[in-house]
């Protein structure tokens, strides 16, 4: 199973990004998919989280700018970033709870995708 972001790049202060994360190989079902960040010099932090049954989590510096959707036809998982800030540059990744059996659950992570806000 692999994992791979993309939409990242360079956009000024105010502007909007979108990212995708796209999840392939054996999979038997998507659940739930997240997005973190890790900006140079801190830890990796949680951003937003949506279940297969559509509940969705923010956290508070992302709430009323960050949107988390899904389609679960392409399992992909996407993150509409507006309004953003300089403080919102950092490596972006994905993850999500596969299953690749009815038994068998993992935990995967993409390789991460830069986004950087200019002011």
């Amino acid at each position: 199973v692999q994992l791979v972001e993309s939409g990242g790049g360079l956009v000024q202060a105010g502007g909007s990004l979108t990212l995708s994360c796209v999840a392939s190989g054996n999979i038997y079902k998507v659940n739930t998919m997240r997005w973190y960040r890790q900006a140079p010099g801190k830890q990796r932090e949680g951003v937003a989280g949506l279940t297969t049954g559509g509940t969705v989590h923010y956290t508070d510096f992302v709430k009323g700018r960050f949107t988390i959707s899904r389609d679960d036809a392409k399992n992909t998982v996407y993150l509409q970033m507006n309004s953003l800030k300089t403080e919102d540059t950092a490596v972006y990744y994905c993850s999500a709870d596969i299953k690749v059996s009815q038994n068998y659950e993992y935990d995967y992570w993409g390789q991460g995708t830069q986004v950087t806000v200019s002011s």
